[in-house]
């Protein structure tokens, strides 16, 4: 499955979440009920995976910490803000940039309509 299938899937998977929990609860609770509904649709993920960052030929491990990667091959962040800032939009670049993925979700689950908050990032596509 091509990472645009798996993305779409992951979206639909974020719908479902989002039509049983609502708007208003903190990233943790999204972050909880997305990674059972990726198990329950058969998916693989690994939840709070390590970022490493080379700097200088010296590896820095783990720099930081990704929400999940689905498949192995797309990135998903998950916010539950009031709304998406550039800078997060530029965490998640950074992140496919650092691991060499090609396709990231940007998921803010803290909007009416879940649609609104769901924002694709590509890394050299």
């Amino acid at each position: 499955m091509d990472e645009n299938n798996i993305a779409n899937r992951i979206i639909g998977a974020a719908i479902a979440v989002h039509r049983v929990l609502g708007p208003g609860l903190l990233e943790s609770a999204y972050h909880a009920a997305l990674c059972r509904e990726l198990e329950l649709q058969g998916f693989t993920f690994e939840s709070e995976f390590p970022i490493v960052v080379e700097y200088k030929g010296r590896l820095i491990s783990p720099a930081y910490r990704g929400d999940l990667l689905v498949n192995n091959r797309v990135i998903v962040e998950i916010k539950s803000v009031d709304k998406l800032k550039d800078i997060h939009r530029a965490q998640l670049l950074t992140y496919l940039r650092l691991t060499n993925r090609r396709l990231g979700l940007l998921i803010n689950f803290n909007t009416t309509l879940l649609k609104q908050g769901i924002q694709r990032v590509v890394n050299k596509l």
